[in-house]
């Protein structure tokens, strides 16, 4: 029977004996592929002008930047949790005024769910030296189960300009200040005209806590390359880039 080869080429080891490793178990988990329909675009304000003077619009594409995530128990129904999620994007598009060169839009979308998965009970209260700065609002909190959610950017179905409704004082949705700052301009939670993009969304979602198992180790990991103080030997620059494989699949359409 050949020997099994390792990734990194040598001969692969039979385990020698069992270790014990704390790791996340995933309690449940999750696929979802949502058709998100008429989400409304909340402009910055130099894209807001550039609509309401344009004949027509368009969404171009659109980027994921983050997703909120706020997980509870449920009443009566032990072990189970809610995880409300708010996805935040970045939507990118023109504005078409008749023969003039169309103007870019940038704008921010926000799309809210909720899923109910099984996340475990757990009666024991866990500390960590990691944590050691107490907030008050955290001294008594529930072991809640640790929620991931793991997403593409979404695909663009269509877009649409809508007539608005809001008054100057409407209230916009709360967002992050984090993403704000991904903005060169405030959003414009009002206006005559609207931007509105469907979107198709892939993810997934897992509930995972903390836990001990007993798995099989061949031998612990050690490193097989000498350390060096001098950036400049052995590993000059095109040494260093005559060892990375040329990437192939970049080539190719539809691939990464």
């Amino acid at each position: 029977m050949p020997d099994q080869i390792n990734s990194a080429g040598r001969p692969a080891q039979e385990p020698r004996e069992a270790v014990r490793i704390h790791t996340k178990q995933i309690e449940d988990a999750c696929i979802d592929k949502d058709c998100i329909e008429d989400l409304r675009v909340w402009l910055t304000a130099s894209s807001q002008a550039a609509l309401e003077g344009a004949v027509n619009a368009r969404a171009r594409s659109a980027e994921l930047l983050h997703v909120y995530i706020d997980v509870a128990p449920i009443p009566y129904k032990p072990g189970h949790f809610t995880a409300d999620l708010s996805f935040f994007y970045r939507i990118t598009g023109e504005a078409l005024s008749g023969l003039t060169r169309p103007a870019a839009l940038e704008g921010l979308a926000v799309f809210s769910k909720r899923v109910v998965l099984y996340g475990g009970m757990s009666q024991t209260k866990v500390f960590s030296s990691a944590d050691n700065e107490l907030l008050p609002e955290t001294l008594y909190q529930a072991r809640t189960p640790d929620c991931v959610v793991e997403a593409v950017d979404p695909m663009v179905l269509s877009s649409r300009v809508g007539e608005g409704a809001e008054g100057p004082g409407a209230p916009g949705p709360e967002i992050p200040a984090a993403v704000r700052s991904l903005f060169p301009e405030e959003p414009v939670f009002s206006g005559g005209r609207l931007l509105y993009v469907s979107l198709g969304q892939f993810s997934t979602v897992r509930m995972e806590r903390g836990a001990q198992l007993l798995i099989p180790a061949a031998d612990r990991a050690m490193p097989d390359r000498s350390c060096s103080d001098d950036p400049g030997t052995p590993d000059e620059p095109c040494d260093l880039f005559a060892r990375v494989d040329f990437p192939t699949q970049a080539f190719y359409p539809g691939t990464k």
